[in-house]
């Protein structure tokens, strides 16, 4: 077991707790070679997910309906239409949603915040319109 004397995560391979003390130093030692693109990346795989978006190879195929996506996580998103997986809950309510970012929209309503304002009027909304 390998622990973060930082912030006491622990790992069970010595090369997760390397990535992951990246975290803490900022470090990005993976650059994108794309020509005027100037991302880097905390790991070679989060590199070579983000160069497919210049290139706009999807290899990562759904085995039910032959969607493509550019990288596993688009496909794992892709596979929860089929499995009807909802992983992010909302501790307040019985929401469910299949991505983190329709859960942070949907905690809006408890929170009452409204981040979208109309730039002619003082309307504001939990969502962009």
């Amino acid at each position: 077991k390998f622990t973060c004397h930082l912030c006491d995560r622990s790992f069970t391979e010595k090369w997760a707790l390397n990535n992951h003390m990246k975290l803490h130093t900022g470090e990005k030692p993976f650059k994108c070679t794309w020509p005027t693109c100037h991302y880097s990346f905390l790991t070679a795989s989060a590199m070579k997910d983000h160069y497919r978006t210049h290139t706009g190879e999807k290899s990562f195929l759904c085995d039910l309906c032959g969607f493509a996506g550019g990288t596993r996580h688009a496909l794992t998103k892709h596979r929860r239409q089929h499995t009807g997986e909802k992983p992010f809950k909302c501790d307040e309510c019985n929401f469910a949603s299949t991505t983190q970012s329709h859960l942070t929209r949907h905690k809006r309503v408890h929170t009452g915040e409204k981040p979208y304002r109309c730039p002619w009027c003082d309307y504001s909304a939990y969502d962009w319109v």
